[in-house]
């Protein structure tokens, strides 16, 4: 896979960047540093405008990168209980004690089952489509799944994955095209398969959990895959909550 054109993409960001920043000196004096946010790391942001028109119904081509994302809580809640989460895409944070299986999905996985891949080390590839479809988009997140590497942990189990990648629909998202590991988020208005392959790379098997069990996923596209039925019903305040083999996560 080439990548010199995200290379070249980001050195141009970072320059931009370097430019638009306030200069000191020459008259001009620093702004006060707020002492009260020094001890909480704020995340870092890099932009990029590849050469790619953008997809329909987005102004431009813009992809956003952010990294060292604070997850504050990483809890099991009850199955059904709604979680809202601080980043779009999810980037970590409470979740149920299930999680998907490492596939590509028809069906849109619940935010707080998939957070729970992200906790294990998965990358998350999501796409928003209009009621028109989005071919291009689904075709590309599917190039980027099955190029990925292959992944020892997943292949030493029987039957198991290539690797910790979950590719859904989520129609949450606020651009067309995502994606999520654990403390870090992507986003596109545009498609850019180099910056995509460079993010699954990048932050692959960086979760708090390095694992690739399988000893509690369910598949969403299947009636009897194991995910839950929520509706109306109650949370079921006892699922899933030693699904890892141990109690909850603190």
């Amino acid at each position: 896979m080439k990548r010199c054109g995200f290379a070249q993409m980001w050195v141009a960001a970072a320059a931009a960047a370097a430019l638009s920043s306030p200069l000191t000196g020459c008259g001009q004096s620093a702004p006060p540093i707020d002492e009260s946010d020094a001890s909480t790391p704020q995340p870092d942001t890099v932009t990029l405008s590849p050469d790619a028109p953008p997809l329909p119904g987005e102004a431009e081509c813009k992809v956003v990168v952010q990294t060292g994302i604070r997850v504050a809580s990483a809890q099991h809640v009850p199955e059904c209980t709604p979680v809202q989460y601080d980043t779009n895409p999810p980037s970590g944070g409470d979740h149920w004690g299930i999680w998907a299986e490492f596939k590509r999905y028809k069906a849109e996985v619940p935010r707080e089952i998939y957070v729970h891949n992200l906790e294990h080390g998965a990358i998350v590839l999501a796409y928003r489509c209009p009621s028109s479809g989005c071919a291009e988009v689904e075709a590309m997140l599917e190039e980027v799944r099955t190029e990925a590497a292959s992944d020892p942990k997943c292949l030493t189990l029987s039957g198991g994955p290539e690797a910790r990648l979950v590719m859904t629909p989520d129609s949450a998202l606020d651009t067309p095209i995502a994606a999520a590991a654990w403390g870090a988020t992507y986003t596109a208005t545009c498609l850019d398969k180099p910056s995509l392959a460079r993010f699954v790379a990048d932050h692959y098997g960086k979760g708090p959990e390095d694992t690739c069990s399988s000893a509690a996923a369910v598949d969403v596209d299947q009636p009897a895959g194991g995910a839950p039925s929520c509706g109306d019903a109650p949370p079921d305040a006892g699922a899933g909550d030693a699904a890892d083999g141990g109690p909850p996560e603190p």
